[in-house]
């Protein structure tokens, strides 16, 4: 068995389509799907139905990723390993996080890793839905929900606050309507942006259902999106009132935020990694970093007010 075919097969079975995959292998979609056939060929089984929404894993293709992912993953942490007998804390981490966690606060404060560890490289992968470990999508990864699988190691990271928060912009058209301004009475009657509700990939995300009570009306959104980042340049743009993690939110001064003594939302996020990567020196040091920044950003994620 070749193990350049067990590459494409492993890429393509993660991207779940085979252009994607073409593109990260920087190979033509025609040559990986030849290669695909190959493969099956040489096994004398089938590892994907071809649907219109993708590559889908047969049974057999299911086993055939555990055993490579472990192939890929031993294979991952022999050379680390043998690099790190030469030198500690060197080599490419990659970290699987939403995108409002990594671009407003991960990406944000790498500076001080880069400048403790320079032969640490990390590339930061956003993601809107759970994170593989188990496929080696990520060495670790940030989740919004507590993983249910055993074999990985899961920490608890922190506790993030979420509050209601609108734009000057929107208080001002809606003046001469509202001249009392925004009360929990009338919260129901504005305009509000917020997820697609049937596409959210966990119930965390789904905020609108805790407002409920304090609502007395049923909420409408005028605006959704699977993208927080979309969300929040709606907000910002005036278009109504939405929720927004605080450590995103609370950096925009332009944004007001709305009721925080009396609404306010909170989740958390989960550190998770695979036994075997944990024990590499670069990964368990990037790993203790994010522990240590969240407990010192602490009031930026978890504000008082």
């Amino acid at each position: 068995m070749n193990w350049d075919d067990i590459k494409i097969f492993l890429e393509v079975a993660r991207a779940e389509r085979l252009s994607t995959a073409a593109k990260r292998l920087t190979m033509d979609a025609s040559t990986v799907s030849r290669r695909l056939h190959k493969l099956e060929e040489s096994i004398a089984t089938k590892l994907f139905d071809r649907t219109q929404d993708g590559h889908v894993l047969t049974p057999d293709g299911e086993m055939l990723l555990t055993s490579a992912c472990k192939m890929e993953q031993d294979a991952q942490h022999a050379l680390s390993s043998i690099h790190n007998n030469n030198e500690e804390n060197c080599g490419l981490v990659r970290i699987g996080v939403t995108e409002a966690l990594g671009n407003f606060f991960v990406s944000p404060n790498l500076l001080t890793l880069q400048q403790q560890h320079p032969s640490i490289d990390v590339h930061l992968l956003l993601f809107s839905r759970y994170v593989k470990i188990s496929r080696n999508e990520a060495d670790i990864a940030i989740a919004v929900e507590r993983p249910k699988s055993t074999s990985m190691i899961v920490s608890k990271l922190c506790d993030y606050k979420l509050q209601l928060y609108v734009h000057q912009d929107y208080l001002d058209h809606n003046l001469k309507q509202y001249p009392q301004g925004i009360t929990l009475d009338n919260l129901a009657e504005h305009k509000w942006v917020t997820y697609v509700d049937n596409l959210i990939f966990t119930d965390q995300l789904s905020y609108i259902k805790e407002l409920d009570r304090y609502l007395s009306g049923e909420l409408k959104a005028n605006f959704s999106s699977t993208s927080i980042i979309s969300q929040y340049f709606a907000i910002k743009s005036g278009l109504g009132i939405g929720i927004l993690p605080c450590f995103l939110a609370d950096q925009d001064k332009s944004l007001i935020k709305l009721h925080s003594q009396d609404i306010t939302i909170s989740r958390s996020f989960w550190l998770v990694t695979h036994p075997e990567s944990k024990r590499l020196s670069h990964v368990n040091t990037v790993w203790q970093y994010l522990k240590q920044l969240v407990l010192e950003h602490a009031e930026l994620l978890n504000p008082k007010e």
